[in-house]
């Protein structure tokens, strides 16, 4: 089941707009990543939530798509996401939120997977616009966006081939694929 869900959590960027998803299931994804674990137990982060079609094209605009793909500015207006997900670094709890962030997106989007829904984690954002736009107040660091909606995007995962590349790319059918090293190649020692 695990690896089901793992296989299904991959970076879509390409949505069915006509597909909305609420405030609730935004809630219940935060809920999910309220029990992951979090160093030393202090609990630093803060949500922004949205499924407004409005906030969302503000948040929108703040955000940088597929660096690899270097001809694609990013969705389309019928390809954008239904909602996002601001994760915050409360900095009056701690001024260094490790991986925290790293581990509650992966409970987030997991969680999404599992019903039915894609996502997108990006920290290619520019901070201070998005931080104006949204009134986030100073002592929250904006550490990542995540974007979700039902996937509208065929991904394919594939062997690095001998050649080493790691970009991912999509081909002339618009398939997006995604090369992942070899289990043998990430393993130093058994």
């Amino acid at each position: 089941m695990i690896l089901e869900l793992i296989h299904k959590n991959r970076s879509y960027r390409r949505f069915d707009k006509t597909e909305s998803v609420s405030t609730k299931t935004l809630r219940d994804l935060i809920d999910l990543a309220r029990y992951s674990p979090s160093a030393a137990n202090r609990q630093p982060l803060k949500y922004i939530l949205s499924s407004d079609p409005k906030k969302n094209e503000s948040i929108f605009q703040h955000l940088s798509w597929a660096g690899y793909l270097k001809d694609w500015p990013g969705p389309d207006v019928l390809e954008r996401p239904s909602a996002y997900i601001i994760i915050l670094g409360d900095t009056r709890i701690t001024q260094n939120f490790g991986c925290d962030h790293g581990i509650a997106a992966q409970s987030i989007l997991l969680g999404a997977a599992e019903k039915g829904l894609g996502g997108c984690m990006i920290c290619s954002i520019k901070r201070d616009g998005l931080r104006k736009d949204l009134a986030i107040p100073e002592h929250f660091q904006i550490l990542m966006v995540i974007a979700l909606g039902k996937p509208a995007e065929c991904i394919i995962l594939e062997d690095i081939g001998p050649e080493g590349n790691i970009e991912y790319y999509r081909d002339p059918q618009d398939r997006h694929h995604v090369p992942k090293r070899k289990l043998d190649e990430l393993i130093v020692a058994e």
